[in-house]
């Protein structure tokens, strides 16, 4: 939504909120399991085989089961906001990170800035995380460790909220844009060796580059240049290249370049060479044909990221690995969730960090269909 007059903002968002599925009376587009109940109501019943009546009755009550699991986590996040309109990583405190997650999640499930129940639960967080932007454009609370990566999260959430809320809020969010962009883009282009040019590290200042924090990075830019931030293509396509060579023979990809690769790398591969445009890649796609063999399991390290990752990341690819995928990862979730609503690490570190992290991802993941976020739009 972008004015005009500002030459950072060049061109208006792809898709603005008034043509948004939502749910506060917005209609999201018909799939083929809505086609066919629309079809059944409208008469034309009689062309569908029984066997499509099951398997439209199967997925309804599939989705039924989403919608209950991402109601009751979103009523858990709401009460675990704390009173500066922040979330808490358990044993680091009020992060911009976590923060910017769970306002992620309330917009992923249709609610947005303005109208709704949790309108004031959103808004509280998207200006806390605006407050908390450091001079140098930084969106971290000062005692973060590794900034990119509550940097690259905070900015992929403002770039978002800006193109589904009024033009108020909107602004703002579109002024810290500015700065964040930058500070993204400047740390990309720290000189480094070709191994790790064109991705990012842990801090503005690193020579070397990973692909977790780069697919947070990359996440940020895409929403901020879908928003009409001036993200110049060649940073776009220096990463495409960086997450290439992570690639593992094209069985799925390494945290960096000569690393093994895992399901949760796998996912994080695979998304930002969607989302960059590079669609149906045989990096892509040999690490989805991975992932079907392979797929991630609850007992693995960092199981909540990757399943964000894996999940949208198969989205986007389609086809069979989407239908073989979330026959897999959807179940997995649904069978993990609290009877509270929230979800909660098992592994290595995620033990450690609280229910908010967890139960954010969680929420996007599953409610990756409903395409309300535009970013994870196909």
């Amino acid at each position: 939504m972008a004015d005009g007059r500002d030459p950072f903002f060049f061109t208006r968002r792809k898709t603005e909120i008034g043509s948004l599925p939502s749910a506060h009376g917005f209609r999201p587009e018909l799939s083929r399991r809505s086609w066919l109940q629309a079809a059944t109501l409208g008469g034309l019943g009689v062309f569908l085989s029984q066997w499509e009546f099951a398997r439209a009755d199967e997925r309804t009550e599939r989705d039924k089961q989403i919608d209950a699991a991402i109601s009751k986590a979103l009523d858990h996040l709401a009460k675990r906001q704390n009173p500066s309109g922040a979330w808490t990583l358990d044993g680091q405190g009020e992060s911009t990170s976590a923060t910017s997650l769970a306002v992620m999640a309330f917009l992923a499930a249709g609610h947005v800035p303005g109208e709704g129940p949790y309108d004031q639960t959103i808004q509280r967080g998207v200006r806390w995380v605006l407050d908390h932007q450091q001079p140098n454009g930084l969106l971290v609370t000062e005692r973060g460790h590794g900034p990119m990566y509550a940097h690259g999260i905070s900015t992929l959430m403002l770039a978002e909220v800006a193109g589904m809320t009024d033009e108020a809020l909107a602004t703002k969010c579109r002024e810290a844009l500015k700065h964040a962009v930058r500070v993204i883009l400047a740390a990309q282009s720290v000189r480094k060796d070709r191994n790790n040019a064109g991705g990012w590290r842990y801090h503005p200042s690193s020579n070397d580059s990973d692909l977790s924090v780069t697919g947070w990075q990359l996440l940020a830019l895409r929403a901020a240049k879908n928003l009409g931030c001036d993200v110049p293509a060649e940073h776009i396509d220096a990463a495409v290249e960086y997450v290439k060579r992570c690639s593992t023979r094209n069985r799925g990809f390494g945290y960096q370049p000569g690393s093994g690769s895992s399901p949760t790398r796998a996912g994080t591969g695979i998304l930002c060479l969607e989302i960059c445009g590079v669609h149906h890649s045989p990096e892509a796609v040999g690490a989805a044909d991975a992932l079907l063999q392979d797929p991630l399991r609850a007992d693995q390290e960092w199981f909540y990221y990757g399943a964000y990752y894996c999940t949208i990341g198969m989205f986007q690819v389609g086809g069979k690995h989407w239908e073989q995928g979330k026959g897999h990862l959807i179940p997995l979730l649904l069978n993990l969730q609290a009877q509270d609503g929230s979800w909660s690490g098992r592994q290595g570190q995620e033990r450690n960090i609280g229910t908010v992290y967890a139960t954010s991802l969680a929420v996007l993941a599953l409610s990756v269909e409903y395409q309300y976020l535009p970013i994870y739009q196909r």
